[in-house]
């Protein structure tokens, strides 16, 4: 999905309309200024989308580098730690 492109005036005059538009099409609008990229806008519900898929992956990053650190348990250590810590 391609931004929508918005001069900074455009914003300043019609704020209203432009965030009820994200709001409907979820369509991020890129901001300029002097003919250059200078903010992005988007919906709160695609902004928080964004923040959940960003932790995953670095979750899914750190479970990498420890897997290839050799810093990783056998299935049997896990269950064995897990009994004793909720036992």
């Amino acid at each position: 999905m391609l931004p929508a492109l918005k001069p900074v005036t455009e914003i300043k005059r019609h704020a209203t309309e432009i965030i009820d538009q994200l709001r409907v099409d979820r369509v991020p609008v890129l901001i300029t200024e002097h003919g250059r990229e200078a903010a992005v806008m988007l919906d709160v519900a695609t902004y928080k989308g964004m923040l959940h898929r960003l932790e995953l992956l670095e979750i899914i990053s750190k479970g990498e580098q420890a897997f290839t650190e050799g810093r990783v348990s056998s299935h049997a250590d896990v269950k064995a730690r897990m009994a004793k810590r909720w036992a």
